[in-house]
């Protein structure tokens, strides 16, 4: 074994500590994520020049970071946590980050409960300053990937999201067994995978809103192969087969809402020619 094996029995999630609250890694990647999509978001939109302002963008970006962790937090509770009925019926509890008096941070975010929860920031958001929903929505498709490799780093950093067993020498021991470092995998493929499909196909977009559309079906191709490595939640398993997670099933329906979308206001846009 060598230092990279065994990266996890010397590295510490908790970067430094505030009076003693703990600063984890993965809150740190966090917060870089949203601020490369942020300035991802603004370098495109000045290059594309688009009528929408550096301003507006900021204040855009509030609506969606709250849309995003109300989404990704319930989405959570919902898809994947064993307590649902608790959260649902004492929701104050959702974002309370003590147990019994000790701080342990808010643990479980989904990913796709988060998708929904920007979209309807993003409705929103267009609705009250009438601005074009699909222009915004191909901005973000050009700005989330690069911002999410932080958020998959942070992952593997906290440990967490594991990948499944293996015996290739790039695995990470956690526990004693080898695993895939699943969540490095996730970066490349859901992170500058899926932002070069979505670059590439910018000069080839047909109709406004097209590009967010590209993303969410490369996005859950991209993201059901990753999983492919990745170990299922201990608590839900394999939902199929022994060998199909729930994150594959809810990925590859993202991709197949994306290509009736698609389908639908590709034809729209013909007629309208």
């Amino acid at each position: 074994m060598n230092t990279w094996n065994t990266l996890y029995d010397t590295f510490d999630p908790i970067a430094f500590q505030v009076f003693s609250i703990p600063v984890h890694w993965y809150g740190m990647m966090y917060v870089l994520s949203l601020i490369t999509a942020l300035y991802a978001g603004k370098y495109f939109m000045k290059k594309d020049k688009l009528d929408f302002s550096s301003s507006q963008i900021d204040i855009y970006f509030i609506y969606v970071e709250i849309g995003v962790i109300l989404g990704a937090r319930l989405g959570y509770i919902l898809f994947y946590d064993t307590q649902t009925m608790y959260y649902l019926t004492q929701p104050w509890q959702m974002f309370n980050p003590f147990v019994n008096g000790e701080f342990v941070g808010i643990r479980g975010m989904s990913y796709h409960g988060a998708v929904i929860g920007f979209v309807i920031g993003t409705y929103l958001y267009t609705k009250r300053n009438k601005v074009s929903f699909g222009m915004i929505m191909d901005l973000v498709a050009l700005a989330i990937p690069l911002g999410f490799v932080f958020g998959r780093i942070g992952n593997f950093l906290n440990q967490e999201l594991i990948g499944r067993e293996t015996d290739v020498p790039w695995g990470i021991l956690v526990d004693g067994v080898l695993r895939h470092p699943s969540q490095l995998y996730e970066a490349i493929l859901e992170g500058f995978g899926v932002f070069l499909v979505v670059y590439a196909y910018r000069k080839y977009k047909k109709f406004s809103g097209e590009l967010i559309l590209i993303y969410a079906i490369s996005y859950g191709i991209f993201r059901s192969l990753a999983e492919i490595y990745r170990a299922p939640d201990a608590h839900i398993g394999y939902v199929c087969c022994d060998i199909i997670t729930q994150g594959q099933v809810m990925s590859l329906g993202m991709s197949l809402l994306g290509i009736l979308f698609w389908i639908y206001f590709y034809t729209q846009s013909r007629k309208a020619v």
